[in-house]
């Protein structure tokens, strides 16, 4: 019903939960011009054992099964999730675990989270073992592999065009988001300031550089 309203261009699938995950929304996604090919799907963590103290209500079965069905149904689709690592019953064993999955699965975006203990929450029964120098270590080993993730992948969009929504201008460059993109969370597209473009209004830009995880593109007819 959204898309059917003039003037919305981006519908964004946003913390979309892997269990009851919404499968009848995957042919709309893929076929509507309006929804964007990105979902936003926390899955925390990969290791059952985790995901059962979590009380997540999946397994690591069930999340690969629902990650690789959404890249087959949906071809080209960006995925992002977020990540906590340092739970109080994280093993080394379950961390190395959460990181080889997300070596072999290459999110599109990622980010990282520490444990901290929080009232309410089906994990503040248990005794926060884990000091904050072996959470942050965690941290850094995951967002250095996803570093290198990123990288690649914007390597890869070196010489493409992509349809660009502008943010905002800094100095010498307008900022804006492809559709692989969210605000303020994901990676960004730098355009030369060489003429004048309106925010909150879309273009085409051609890809000429990238780094880690933003692109630098100039904008063509």
């Amino acid at each position: 019903m959204l898309s059917e309203i003039n003037g919305i261009e981006w519908i964004r699938l946003m913390y979309a939960y892997p269990s009851g995950f919404p499968m009848d929304l995957l042919e709309l996604i893929r076929v509507n011009e309006k929804v964007c090919k990105y979902i936003d799907i926390p899955v925390q963590h990969i290791s059952d054992r985790v995901l059962k103290s979590m009380r997540r209500g999946t397994t690591q079965k069930q999340l690969k099964k629902l990650l690789y069905t959404l890249r087959e149904k949906v071809p080209g689709i960006a995925i992002r999730t977020t990540l906590l690592t340092g739970y109080p019953d994280e093993t080394e064993e379950d961390f190395n675990a959460l990181l080889n999955f997300v070596k072999e699965f290459s999110f599109d975006r990622l980010g990282v989270f520490t444990y901290s203990r929080e009232e309410g929450t089906a994990a503040a029964q248990y005794k926060d073992r884990l000091p904050v120098k072996e959470k942050l270590l965690r941290q850094k080993i995951l967002m250095d592999e996803q570093r290198n993730i990123s990288s690649q992948l914007n390597e890869n969009s070196l010489n493409k065009v992509f349809k660009v929504l502008i943010d905002r201008f800094e100095n010498d460059y307008y900022i804006g988001r492809t559709y692989k993109d969210a605000p303020e969370i994901d990676n960004e597209v730098y355009i030369d300031r060489i003429k004048k473009l309106t925010t909150g209004k879309f273009y085409n830009v051609k890809i000429y550089d990238y780094e880690d995880f933003d692109l630098f593109g100039k904008t063509i007819d």
